[in-house]
């Protein structure tokens, strides 16, 4: 997949990777985070507030840990000098994913679907961008979506527990499943299928030699690492589908 990259130097696929994930810095996560904050605090929900912003910061935490003391990569002949420390899980796919994650809990139910449609295709598509940029293999995009995936609702089962989640008899959102759920639905199809199948190709179809093996992992890696990215938020819909956040018997809203 790297020597794939190297191969595609010259696309602007690369750069463009590297313009958008310049953007992900400690001052867009500090923003990020306030708007969390602002939105939890304005609809008087501190236990939710706690929950959403405890989703960025836990994530991010045992991103950090997982990746500096537990769990090493090997080395990799002639990779970008990003690769030759511990890169797994990705750090700026737990940034997305973990904003994306902690809004989608914190604001109303009746916002749920505005608030992932605004965010979601920017964040699934950041673990893609972090291979393009050759700053990640696709495995520790995967990773961090499955630790934030597992963060979200570690701390929402906690919120449950305390008698904060009351299920919501909701109606069809035509709008929501055309411009939300499709999409993303697309997008987990396609990367998750076209992933593995170019990833087969390169594996096990082609001779080890042919040139177009780069090529076709470097392809694989990129879409595959949007489609999981799209299927665990998928996932976390799922989980929250018709489930209110908020005190049972109060108002979904602000």
């Amino acid at each position: 997949m790297l020597a794939g990259r190297r191969e595609d130097e010259t696309l602007a696929a690369a750069r463009a990777a590297n313009g958008m994930l310049d953007h992900i810095t400690l001052s867009s996560l500090g923003a990020a985070v306030a708007v969390l904050l602002l939105i939890g605090l304005a609809r008087r929900r501190s236990a939710l507030t706690v929950v959403a912003v405890g989703t960025v910061g836990v994530s991010l935490l045992l991103a950090e840990v997982l990746k500096r003391y537990v769990l090493p990569r090997p080395d990799l002949v002639n990779a970008p000098e990003r690769l030759l420390g511990n890169s797994f899980p990705s750090g700026h796919t737990t940034i997305a994913m973990s904003v994306l994650f902690g809004l989608t809990l914190v604001v109303p139910y009746r916002w749920r679907g505005v608030a992932v449609g605004v965010c979601a295709l920017w964040a699934t598509f950041v673990g893609a961008y972090t291979v393009a940029a050759g700053w990640h293999r696709p495995s520790d995009t995967i990773g961090a979506d499955l630790l934030v995936l597992a963060v979200a609702g570690s701390l929402t089962a906690l919120l449950a527990r305390s008698g904060r989640v009351r299920p919501v008899a909701d109606h069809a959102r035509p709008l929501r499943a055309l411009f939300v759920i499709a999409p993303l639905c697309g997008v987990a199809l396609a990367g998750l299928g076209c992933g593995t199948v170019l990833l087969v190709d390169s594996m096990f179809r082609l001779p080890p030699g042919d040139p177009a093996v780069p090529r076709l992992a470097y392809a694989g890696g990129h879409v595959l690492a949007a489609g999981a990215s799209a299927a665990v938020t998928l996932v976390l819909l799922a989980l929250l589908h018709r489930v209110d956040l908020d005190r049972p018997g109060r108002p979904d809203g602000t």
